[in-house]
């Protein structure tokens, strides 16, 4: 069945993109690449795919609504092409979380059972479309019941496909109607199926073939043009690596002190958690994001919101386990100052207000990541920790020469 061409331009992750445009999908790299950049609209794909680098950098939600939904297939494309040259796979697990949850909100906001309809067509998935809708089920929330509809079921072998990654505990076979080995699934939580669906699609694992890749690079960056956006996107990623790369250990097992590694805007929050104060939503993404780049293990985080008055264990184990997966990293400096999660004028925090790496103030770096801070706040410790056992080796020393 042939799916309109419209839909392929609004959803160029589609399986019919090779068919109904073949003369661009088929293209080697090099060649589309070059076709590309010597057309009068590259500039405006080239900037396209820049703004999607970027948001995906800043750990922004969605991307912006192009206004020329025809160029979407050339950016698709060059996106592909451009996550493989990279070879990073924090930058391409961040694309293609940005990417398909923004699939996920176009086709919210298309809002089309019909586009729908089609969009599962085209991915081969066995469904059932209702006109008038089904009933199935009843929905309970406090004392009122509601009957719950829906325009599609899925047959449940497709179904458990899509959902095998998703470790929603209501995703599961058994918490899900069933009528003759088709599941009944309301449009959002179908929507979200093919999010996944559109995520695996972009991920590239990193290349071992090392000399594949280089080969690869030479070829296509022989474009100018294309060895321009490619740069700028390094450059791009060269001044938030840092914010990324959080590589370093902290044994948790065994330090007492930990807490004085953790700067104010943590401290503050695990405060008001161990009061029992309610979190606001920037506060609980956060700590968590912030809790597992330390590696810390997913029942110590998840006991940290034990005594928060809408703590639901199972709930909260299972958004903090979706969390380690996507690998989320915790907000920068500047984002907490402008959500006002920054603390360090109210506990007068001498690294977060004075900078680091030199003593005379006109030197010293501004603090830009709360990792950052633990990781300068370890090696301090380290450092002291040395010192003092160096010290105290010199006492024994003398001690020793002293008694002989």
């Amino acid at each position: 069945m042939s799916i309109p061409t419209d839909l392929v331009n609004r959803y160029p992750w589609l399986p019919s993109l090779k068919l109904q445009y073949s003369d661009i999908a088929d293209k080697e790299p090099s060649e589309f690449i070059s076709d590309l950049f010597s057309k009068g609209d590259s500039k405006q794909i080239s900037e396209r795919v820049l703004l999607i680098f970027e948001f995906a950098f800043n750990n922004l939600e969605d991307i912006p609504n192009p206004k020329d939904e025809n160029l979407s297939i050339q950016v698709y494309i060059l996106l592909k092409i451009l996550i493989y040259a990279l070879n990073n796979k924090l930058i391409t697990n961040r694309i293609a979380n940005l990417y398909s949850k923004n699939a996920y909100n176009k086709m919210e906001r298309d809002n089309s059972e019909s586009d729908l309809y089609n969009i599962c067509l085209d991915l081969e998935l066995r469904v059932n479309f209702y006109d008038p809708p089904e009933k199935f089920g009843i929905k309970i929330l406090k004392d009122n019941r509601e009957r719950k509809i829906t325009n599609f079921t899925i047959y449940y072998i497709d179904y458990l496909k899509l959902a095998s990654k998703l470790r929603d505990d209501y995703r599961k076979l058994t918490h899900n109607s069933l009528k003759n080995g088709y599941v009944y699934i309301q449009n959002r939580n179908l929507m979200r199926l093919i999010q996944e669906y559109v995520r695996t699609k972009i991920l590239v694992e990193e290349t071992e073939d090392k000399a594949s890749l280089k080969s690869f690079l030479e070829e296509v960056l022989k474009i100018q043009e294309f060895k321009e956006l490619y740069e700028k996107i390094k450059n791009i990623w060269a001044k938030k690596e840092e914010d990324f790369d959080f590589s370093f250990k902290i044994d948790i097992t065994n330090k007492t002190d930990i807490l004085k590694l953790y700067p104010p805007c943590v401290l503050e929050i695990l405060k008001k958690a161990k009061e029992g104060q309610n979190l606001v939503h920037h506060e609980r993404l956060f700590i968590v994001w912030f809790l597992l780049a330390l590696e810390y293990p997913v029942e110590h985080v998840v006991d940290i919101f034990s005594t928060l008055p809408d703590f639901d264990r199972e709930k909260t184990n299972y958004q903090v386990e979706y969390a380690k997966k996507k690998k989320y990293t915790p907000y920068q400096c500047s984002t907490l100052q402008s959500i006002s999660l920054c603390k360090k004028e109210k506990y007068k925090d001498t690294l977060c207000l004075e900078g680091y790496g030199s003593i005379e103030p006109s030197e010293r770096k501004k603090l830009k990541h709360p990792l950052a801070y633990v990781r300068i706040k370890q090696y301090r410790d380290e450092k002291e920790g040395e010192f003092l056992k160096s010290k105290e080796k010199r006492e024994q020393e003398e001690s020793q020469k002293k008694n002989e």
